[in-house]
């Protein structure tokens, strides 16, 4: 069967004149929903505008001189109505004016851009377009505080580590400006992440959504806040599995980190981690089922804990340098004067601190040890991480909680001890 051949001007107008059709249609939607009056056009009219702009552009498509003139044409109309909206409505949106100006420029688009270039700018109008009830509401839920958390974030990511050195300010250790600030960066990205999603897609979403995006954040974080809140609740299971779905997420953060900066060891832990994270879900799920059957009705959405601090503080990436430089130079030391012995003992004492900055370390492949004694430097930190937060339920709220929590630590960690034998 012998292909099929479509000339490339007929493809082109079909392309123009089907996009400049859902357009005019999502407009007219728009226009039926809002119950707008005295709109210029919708469907055939935009769809007449594209069509309008192919002509004159394929007639001359040297000069441009007729599409020129033709878009200036359009502006004016456009002005026109405009001016006319301002004075009778008293209506000052530019949205549908705009629209028909894209509408018009998708001929020199289509001939002159590849299609995947041409289909992202169509679906990204289209979006813009039915988003606009969602954009409102959103930004209804914004405040000055939110702004200023975003610009420190691009402060942190597109500001500061494009003009830091990459030259190794210490010889004897690959330690450079740029790679602390990375390691920065990365762990601000999914703290901020966490943020967002916490704040304004799950906001009041009841503690077992705060240990899931608290994980992504900290994990021994959100231990502390839960353990607090759950010394005077009766509620102690949901709490419990609330802490369990943080040590989850933790599993995925780690990995996530790993894999931006070791993708041959993500490669090794990919199957351990799997299978940790599934055992630990399976021992949140089975905290949350057994909570439902041990408990009076329990209800989620008058349990909102509050954990809303911004993550994007300088004194938290401070902090987050310093750690990361410490744990740089005693990694480093504890390898040259103990080996791996020493190494082994190190990724166990650092779990009652931080253990990213330590992880990340390792992740950059800065020290003479193998990946496989990486992997077991990984997993033994998170066990040493696992068994302080236990403690820290132990200490905080008590008994009550500390059993489930205890019984489901125990299981993790015997797992993770298998994955350690078996690598």
């Amino acid at each position: 069967m012998e292909n099929i051949y479509i000339p490339e001007n007929l493809l082109n107008f079909i392309l123009v004149s089907l996009f400049s059709l859902i357009f005019g249609l999502a407009q007219k939607r728009i226009v039926l929903e809002y119950e707008e009056k005295k709109v210029f056009g919708t469907d055939r009219t935009f769809t007449f505008i594209g069509i309008l702009g192919f002509i004159l552009y394929i007639v001359d498509p040297t000069h441009l001189y007729l599409y020129m003139g033709g878009g200036f044409a359009i502006i004016l109309m456009l002005a026109l109505y405009y001016y006319n909206k301002l004075n009778n409505l008293n209506k000052y949106g530019i949205t549908t004016i705009i629209i028909a100006i894209i509408t018009y420029s998708l001929t020199p688009l289509i001939f002159t851009q590849p299609k995947y270039l041409v289909m992202a700018i169509v679906v990204t109008v289209l979006l813009f377009t039915e988003m606009k009830t969602t954009l409102f509401n959103i930004s209804q839920k914004f405040d000055k505080e939110e702004f200023i958390t975003l610009s420190k974030f691009l402060i942190i990511a597109g500001v500061i580590l494009p003009i830091l050195p990459k030259e190794s300010v210490v010889s004897f250790l690959s330690l450079s400006p740029y790679k602390i600030w990375v390691a920065v960066v990365v762990i601000s990205s999914i703290s901020y992440l966490s943020y967002i999603l916490r704040k304004f897609v799950f906001k009041d979403k009841g503690i077992i959504i705060t240990g899931i995006l608290g994980g992504m954040y900290s994990s021994t974080a959100s231990t502390i806040i839960l353990a607090k809140k759950s010394k005077n609740s009766s509620h102690i299971y949901h709490y419990a599995s609330a802490i369990i779905f943080a040590t989850a997420m933790m599993y995925i953060r780690i990995f996530l980190i790993m894999l931006f900066f070791n993708i041959t060891l993500a490669k090794v832990l990919l199957l351990p981690f799997v299978i940790l994270t599934i055992i630990s879900i399976a021992s949140g799920v089975v905290l949350y089922i057994y909570s439902k059957k041990d408990e009076v009705y329990f209800s989620e959405k008058n349990q909102h804990v509050e954990n809303d601090r911004n993550p994007l503080e300088f004194n938290v990436a401070i902090f987050f340098t310093i750690l990361f430089v410490t744990f740089s130079f005693i990694t480093y030391y504890t390898i040259q004067y103990f080996g791996t012995n020493g190494l082994n003992i190190l990724s166990l004492i650092v779990g009652i601190t931080d253990i990213d900055p330590f992880l990340i370390n390792l992740f950059q492949g800065k020290f003479d040890i193998s990946i496989s004694m990486i992997a077991i430097a990984t997993l033994q930190s998170i066990i040493g991480n696992n068994i302080i937060k236990a403690i820290y339920t132990l200490v905080i709220s008590g008994r009550k909680v500390f059993i489930p929590v205890a019984i489901a630590f125990l299981a993790i960690i015997i797992a993770n001890i298998a994955v350690i034998i078996l690598i």
